[in-house]
This record gives C-alpha cells, sequence and structure tokens, in this order.
C-alpha cells in the first residue's frame, strides 16, 4: 500500500508517494527537478548561526544539563556534582554533590559509571522535581532518584529513589544514562549493557571488537546477552515509565513485555542496546532517538560477522533493537565458540534466539528492528554525509518553534538534530510526517564544538549544547555550555585567513601581515591588530606593517568589526623578531618529476642561516619511499615553520584530539609518552602511521583507538613525524650526507611509488629566543604510474578485477591527463595494455597544456611506444594523452594497466 503525504519546506507543500513499510528513505537523487528544488531552496544561511559561550573552563567530566524555565542551566557531572549556572549574572555555582562510585579499584580499568544524567520535571515551576540517573557509591546498582532544588541547591534528604537495578562494577563499560521526559509525563531511561568489549587476558580466542558473546564460566561481562539480550535484565535497554507524585511508578500497557510476564521486565520500551548514551524524544510525536555507540572491529570477518557501527536510532513503538546479536541495517553476528575459534549459524533477525547460560530471560526475542542511521569508522556508502573516523553518535532534539519562542528559521521545523561527540559535527535530519529519513544536511556547520555530549532546547527555543572538551576522564579547558542564537539581522564578519608574509627575521624585523575577510552584509571594516604585549593598531585596509626593533616572540592577531560592532578574531602566529628561520633546499638534477628504477637520483641540500654561520651537523636528511602521487613533485614545507608542524594541524582537525593530548594522558596515552615510548625504533613513523590507519588496541591498555581507513597515509606519515618530534632529542637514524645519490630499487612497490626526500634544519636560537627549524620535501614519482592513480581521464571506464583497476578504452575517443610533469629526458611514453578479442586499433596523441594544445608525440597503434619530442624548457605542464579508435564496432576493448615514462 502507499499513501501520500504531503512535505512542506519553507512554506511550500509537496506531496510525494512513498511505501509506509519501514525503514523508508527518499532518495534525493530519485527525485524529479522540481521536487529536488523545493528542497534545496531557501536554505538558511549556516554563518548566521553563533555560538554565544556562556561558561568555559569550569567543568570536570559534564555528563547532561536540563535547562530551567528561568533560563537558569542544571549540570550534572560524572564525578557526583551538581552545578547551577546562573543566567541573570552569567555566573556558575556549586548546586550539590552525591556519593557516586567513580572510580575502579581494578589498575587500567575506567570506571564510566558516577552521576551520569539529569532532567527536571515538566512541572518543575511548580514543583521544583529534578531526577537523577546515578551510580551510589557503597551499592552495585544504578539508580534514578528524584530530588528538589529549592534555593539553588539539590537537598539530598529530598531523595525519593524511584527505581534501581544491579550493575557489574571494577569492569569497563558502557553505562547509558540519559534521562528524559516525552509527552504524557513518560519518562524515558537509558542504560548501557555492562559489559567488556575488550578481549579476555591470556588467552587464545578472544572477541577483537566485535559482539561479546563469550559464555565460558565467569566471564559474565563479556556476555552482553547476559544484559542488553536479556528480556529480564534492565541493562542494554531504554525504559519507559509513569512517575506518581509518591514516586512510585507504573509502566504503559505499549511497552514492548507484558506486566505478568515472569521471564521479562515491564519496564522495558526498547531492548538490545550497546550504549544509548544521549535519547531525546519528539515531543509531538512521541518517537524516540538515541545515538547508540557501536564496537570498535574495523572490517567485517566470516567467523564474526559485520564489523562496528555507531547508530542512530528511532523507536515509533516498543521494539528490539538487535544487539549483541545484530547491528546497523540488522547485519547480523554469528555465534562464536571461544574454546576453540569455531563459529556457527548467523543469528536470524526474523527470530532471533538468546541460548546463553547467562540469560534470565525469554529465549526467543522479538523481531530485530534495524537501525535509521548507521555508519562505521570508515567512509558510509549509506550515509556519505557522516565521514568517517572516530564515532560516537549522539542524538539530540527535533526542532519545534512555539508562539513567542521561534529564534531559528521555520526551515527546521520538525527535523531531527543529531551530532557526533568526537567527529564533532551536527547534521539536520529532513524526515517524512510518518518519521522515515528523507536526508541529512549540516547544521551548525560553520560552528566548532568540542565534543558535544548534550543539546537541548530551552524554553526560548535555542538550542543549549554542552561540550564535554577534547580529553577523557578529566578537566578539560575546552568544556563548557554554549547557546545557538540566529542572527536574522547583522552578522559577524568571515575571517578566510591571517596571512604573515614572513614570520621571523632579524632586527629590525618588518612585519607585513594580511587578512582575507568580508562581511556577509556588504558593510565596511574595521581591523584591530594585536601585536602582543599589549599592543594594539587600528587600520581601516585588511593589510598592516609595523617594525620590531626588540627581540621576541610576539602572538599576532587581528579582530575584525563591522559598523554594528559585530565582530570576529583570527587565529593566532607567532613571530619571531631577533632570529630568522633558515632556508633549506633540496636540488636535483635531471627529471623533476620522475625517479626510474635502477638509475641513481643526484641530489644537493643547500642550506643557509641569515646572520649565523650553518652548523652542518645539524642537517638531517632521510629518503623514504610512501604512497601520495598527488605530491609527487612537489616541494612543501618551505621556509616557516618545520613540516611536522603540517603533522600537527592535520592532527587538529581529524578526531585524534578527542582521545589523547599532547602531554597529559586522556583515554589514550598522550603523545609525547608516544613519542618517548618509540625514540629507539628506527622505523617509528611507519609503524606509529600504520596505527594511526589501521587502529590498535592492547599496546596502553584496553580501550582500543580507532582506525582511520579514509585517511591518506601521506597525512598519517605527517601525523606520525608530528608526534615523534615531541621527544626527540636526536635523529636515531644516521642523515644522508648533504650531496649524494638515491638509488630507486629495481622493482617499485606498487602502494608507495613514491620517493621522498626530506631535509630539515634547527639552528641554535638567539638571546632570549628558541631555536627555530626549517625542513623542505622533495617528492619523484615512480616513472610507471598505475591505471588506479590516473585520476583525470575522459571516455575512459574503470574496472576492477581482483583488486586490481583498469582502465577500459572508449568506444570513439578519450584523453587520460597527467598534471604537471617534467618532461625533461623523457623520449618516449609506453602503454601496458591487456588486449581484448577482436581489438580494434587505437592512434595515439601526446599533448602539452590542454586538449588541443601541441602535439608532441604520435603512435599508429597499442604496442608500439609514443615517441616525444624533446622539451627542454624546465617547466611542468599538464600532459593530455588522447586515443582514438579506428574502429569503433568492436564491443570488447582493450584495458589499460599502467603508462611508463621512458628516457630511451
Amino acid at each position: 500500500m502507499k499513501t501520500p503525504f504531503a512535505l512542506l519546506v519553507s512554506g511550500i507543500a509537496f506531496t510525494i508517494l512513498t511505501p509506509l513499510t519501514r525503514p523508508a528513505a527518499i532518495v534525493l537523487s530519485n527525485l524529479n527537478p522540481t521536487t529536488k528544488k523545493i528542497l534545496q531552496i531557501d536554505t538558511p544561511d549556516q554563518d548566521r548561526f553563533i555560538k554565544v559561550k556562556l561558561v568555559q573552563g569550569q567543568f570536570t567530566e559534564p555528563t547532561e544539563i536540563a535547562v530551567l524555565p528561568n533560563l537558569d542551566i542544571l549540570i550534572s557531572q560524572r564525578r557526583g556534582e551538581f552545578l547551577l549556572y546562573k543566567n541573570q549574572t552569567k555566573t556558575l555555582k556549586p548546586a550539590g554533590k552525591l556519593d557516586v562510585y567513580a572510580k575502579t579499584n581494578t589498575p587500567d580499568v575506567n570506571a564510566e559509571e558516577g552521576l551520569l544524567g539529569v532532567t527536571i520535571d515538566p512541572d518543575f515551576a511548580k514543583n521544583q522535581y529534578v531526577y537523577a540517573f546515578y551510580s551510589p557509591l557503597k551499592t552495585s546498582v544504578n539508580r534514578l532518584s528524584r530530588f528538589k532544588l529549592i534555593d539553588d541547591k539539590i537537598t539530598v534528604a529530598s531523595e525519593k529513589v524511584i527505581l534501581e537495578f544491579y550493575s557489574q562494577r571494577e569492569i569497563c563499560c558502557h553505562t547509558g544514562g540519559s534521562i528524559a521526559f516525552g509527552p504524557g509525563g513518560l519518562l524515558y531511561i537509558s542504560t548501557g549493557d555492562n559489559s567488556t568489549p575488550f578481549d579476555v587476558p591470556n588467552q587464545q580466542y578472544v572477541n577483537k571488537g566485535y559482539a561479546p558473546l563469550d559464555n565460558r564460566k565467569g566471564l559474565h561481562q563479556y556476555d552482553a546477552r547476559r544484559s542488553a539480550g536479556n528480556t529480564n535484565d534492565l541493562r542494554g535497554k531504554i525504559l519507559r515509565i509513569k512517575i506518581n507524585e509518591d514516586g512510585t511508578y507504573t509502566t504503559p500497557d505499549d511497552n514492548l513485555f507484558a506486566k505478568n510476564d515472569p521471564k521479562a521486565k515491564p519496564e522495558i520500551y526498547v531492548m538490545g542496546n550497546r550504549n544509548p548514551y544521549r535519547i531525546s524524544v519528539d515531543q509531538k510525536t512521541g518517537f524516540l532517538y538515541w545515538g547508540e555507540v557501536g564496537p570498535d572491529a574495523s572490517n567485517d570477518d566470516e567467523l564474526r560477522g559485520p564489523r562496528g557501527y555507531d547508530e542512530v536510532n528511532q523507536a515509533r513503538k516498543a521494539g528490539n533493537f538487535g544487539w549483541p546479536l545484530f547491528i546497523g541495517n540488522n547485519y547480523p553476528y554469528r555465534a562464536y565458540d571461544f574454546t576453540n575459534g569455531t563459529n556457527g549459524a548467523a543469528f536470524n533477525p526474523s527470530a532471533p534466539v538468546n541460548n546463553s547460560p547467562n540469560n534470565t530471560g525469554l529465549n526467543e526475542l522479538p523481531k530485530a528492528q534495524p537501525a535509521y542511521i548507521w555508519y562505521p569508522y570508515g567512509e558510509s556508502k549509506e550515509f556519505p554525509q557522516v565521514g568517517s573516523g572516530g564515532r560516537t553518535a549522539m542524538a539530540g532534539p527535533v526542532y519545534y518553534g512555539k508562539p513567542g519562542a521561534s529564534p531559528y528559521p521555520a526551515y527546521y521545523e520538525g527535523k531531527l538534530l543529531i551530532y557526533e561527540w568526537v567527529r564533532g559535527w551536527v547534521k539536520a535530519v529532513t524526515m517524512a510526517p510518518n518519521g522515515d529519513y528523507i536526508s541529512m544536511e549540516p547544521f551548525l556547520s560553520n560552528i566548532s564544538l568540542a565534543a558535544p555530549i548534550d543539546m537541548e532546547l530551552g524554553p526560548d527555543g535555542k538550542l543549549y549544547i554542552l561540550e564535554y572538551g577534547k580529553g577523557w576522564f578529566t578537566k578539560n579547558p575546552d568544556a563548557g555550555i554554549v547557546r545557538i542564537d540566529y542572527l536574522a539581522g547583522n552578522r559577524p564578519p568571515q575571517i578566510t585567513k591571517l596571512d604573515i608574509q614572513k614570520t621571523s627575521g632579524l632586527l629590525p624585523f618588518k612585519l607585513i601581515a594580511k587578512v582575507e575577510a568580508k562581511d556577509p552584509d556588504g558593510d565596511n571594516l574595521t581591523y584591530v591588530w594585536n601585536l602582543g604585549k599589549g599592543v594594539k593598531k587600528t587600520t581601516t585596509i585588511p593589510e598592516f606593517q609595523y617594525t620590531f626593533t626588540k627581540a621576541g616572540e610576539y602572538p599576532i592577531s587581528v579582530q575584525v568589526i563591522d559598523p554594528g560592532k559585530a565582530s570576529s578574531a583570527s587565529a593566532v602566529i607567532p613571530v619571531f623578531a631577533g632570529n630568522e628561520h633558515p632556508s633549506v633546499k633540496i636540488a636535483t638534477t635531471g627529471n623533476k618529476s620522475f625517479y626510474f628504477p635502477g638509475t641513481p637520483v643526484n641530489y644537493q641540500v643547500t642550506v643557509t642561516d641569515k646572520g649565523a654561520v650553518v652548523d652542518k651537523s645539524r642537517i638531517y636528511i632521510s629518503s623514504t619511499y610512501t604512497e601520495g602521487l598527488d605530491m609527487a613533485g612537489a616541494q612543501l614545507g618551505h621556509q616557516a615553520a618545520a613540516q611536522t608542524l603540517v603533522g600537527r594541524s592535520l592532527m587538529m582537525k581529524s578526531d585524534c584530539s578527542a582521545c589523547h593530548k599532547t602531554d597529559t594522558k586522556s583515554i589514550g596515552p598522550a603523545f609525547k609518552q608516544v613519542s618517548t615510548k618509540y625514540q629507539s625504533n628506527t622505523k617509528a613513523v611507519a609503524y606509529v602511521s600504520s596505527k594511526i590507519i589501521k587502529g590498535s588496541k592492547g599496546v596502553w591498555g584496553e580501550v582500543p583507538m580507532p582506525a582511520h581507513p579514509a585517511m591518506k597515509e601521506s597525512e598519517a606519515r605527517q601525523i606520525a613525524e608530528w608526534i615523534m618530534s615531541l621527544s626527540a632529542t636526536a635523529s636515531t637514524k644516521p642523515s644522508l650526507p648533504a650531496m649524494g645519490k638515491i638509488t630507486p630499487p629495481a622493482e617499485v612497490n606498487k602502494n608507495k611509488p613514491v620517493l621522498e626526500i626530506k631535509a630539515s634544519y634547527s639552528d641554535l636560537g638567539s638571546a632570549g629566543l628558541k631555536s627555530l627549524t626549517a625542513s623542505n620535501m622533495l617528492n619523484l614519482r615512480s616513472n610507471e604510474i598505475d591505471a588506479s592513480n590516473l585520476k583525470g581521464i575522459s571516455g575512459f571506464a574503470r574496472k576492477e578485477s581482483n583488486g586490481n583497476e583498469s582502465l577500459i578504452f572508449p568506444e570513439n575517443g578519450g584523453w587520460i591527463r597527467l598534471r604537471q610533469i617534467d618532461l625533461t629526458n623523457i623520449a618516449s611514453i609506453g602503454t601496458a595494455v591487456v588486449d581484448a578479442a577482436g581489438n580494434p586499433g587505437y592512434a595515439f596523441e601526446v599533448r602539452l597544456d590542454t586538449e588541443n594544445g601541441q602535439l608532441i608525440g604520435e603512435a599508429a597503434g597499442i604496442g608500439t611506444p609514443i615517441t616525444i619530442s624533446p622539451v627542454t624548457d624546465a617547466k611542468f605542464h599538464d600532459v593530455y594523452i588522447k586515443v582514438k579508435a579506428k574502429d569503433a564496432t568492436v564491443k570488447d576493448r582493450p584495458s589499460l594497466k599502467s603508462i611508463q615514462f621512458k628516457t630511451k
């Protein structure tokens, strides 16, 4: 059956026919052009959303917030504290403390329990009721209690215990703990599976990040069927109850299980949860949403089942959401025998069975429901907008405006807001009236968030976001509460880039700075330049010059202000007056794009240090082979900061900072600890970069570090180089000479075809100034380019077979483009082709710079080298290899495996 529904976008209604079966999704690419256009119009400018900091740097492990009717904000912290932000005075004050279990007595095991969640009664203005979900210190339970907030204090004496259930302690992990009211005064409580996702120590067959199904005697914590898959246990669930005035509660009739079933708990609304850490209830439809934090396996495994996924889920009614038997789109795990490493059949989502000896509930479970949105560590084919990397899914509110409190555009009416604790993004999900997924899009895309852990709509209709901060189990300087405002009128200027022509120099040092900024409303701008040490200068143009006559390090930034006093501040760039960065140059003879197997590459490194004598012992030169053909021919990391700072920048843009800090331990080791550990390892950079891409577990404790399969090896290597520089006292591998030869091997590693020559020099500093380092890098690619690395093509089609990629020749004509190639000493271009039956003839041309540019080479057919006229200008050119079929009637066309640039 199909039924029409009307979707209202910015006041324009249209109708789409969609199935009512779940999960249903309307794919934008399948919509007609008119419908597409309607979906895309009137999208609010993201730069109109601004982040207003209410409090920052005063929290230690905050967990949830509740916005009070007067816009005060109650905050819970995992270690037991309640804090209250006072809206009138803009101050933070203590509001009470519970004695909680928040730390284990077991070495290297982190407790996640404590004060986990807080919310207020729907009738708070009259009754001052506050609800808290916490782990009391002296009893192995997790507890839901009601308190009163009187005179800005949680009165512990007013506690009314509503509900509590057993929770195993001295283990890790998964607590859930989010609480939220829905329509009708129903209270929802999320609980984690209280199971250990890590490997059992000293065992041959271990979990490896898949579903914990180890039911061997004495290993209860490694079997989530005892909790999440157990109908007679409140762990790994989302509960739904109705609280009475006296603190007792009743359970709705339409919860998942009947009230008189001895093997099922009537409080259960949703079962099959791993760690539903943040929940939200649509205040109009009553639909429940939650973010489900998933397991750590990076790849599917034929013995165990699917890789790990995080989920955003929707429950329109009570149901079983699968864990630990299923994940994602009902991908089934397999039964696994941890005594001998053999597996059984995949679990059946239509008729799941829990036969664990640790199960005290029903054996036959309700049918499993698929996830609403799901995504792995790597890129998601189903939901590419979520990106890749570490993951911790969170579900925020469904936005609705209301009379007198509609601060955001009507465009967002009825959209679900989801967010990521690790990746830091927020997305707006568009849904059909029946709740089906339609699409998602960036929301607050111009706003940076430091590990958002809770998001609530206040009585003023605005979003309030709690930032945990980028560090685990500690007080983070970037933890705080922000409010999201929407500027319907004047908007602050936007700063694209602060550029300083030269960041160091001898005295007198002339600073030349320029800022790229624009005003979204077209207003004239004023620039206030902060030169450090209390010195500020104002200009009406985006350029500034200043001469320093005193040696020192100066933090340079600029504030850009419009006539309405709206302003934005740039990043801070340090400059050094009195010492100048050295200059490092790398020169090679011959071709500047390619190396040739077995043919020596002659190189020379030249270092100059203005105002000082170069100490040749401080020059360090290395070579290695890596991936990244797009970097070949480029000289990177010129005279400014060391190349390792590029690695730091890449790290900051990734999610690494969510688990690691530079100097202090977080959930993962400090970067300096990693650097120190591997200083004596000559292959440390390669080892660390592989761990960044593939993930790691067991090296620094139980908690695994997420994989980053979508990250380029070259970027992971730069991050690893920065990490290793933190504790470096001297190079562990001897430097190459300043002038010499590097002979590439006769056989090139297809996966690492780029020869990277790197040189760095650190000067001795000067009075009052630290040593400055400069580095440079030159990349040469192999003269044979595999088809998988030929990105610029027209007319060709890609084909993959057994992991090898080739290009199918065009039916008529086409071209391959290689950007910025040096043709010095190149005599011909060869092609490695797999002929198909009935191979048609093809003619080849080679042209410079454009498709129809200067003709420098021709060949009459496949297998004949394309002879190249000498190109002696020593410049980089775009090279077009054009092909044209002599007979277009043959359907089975040959495939190109690679091309080779040859000197003879």
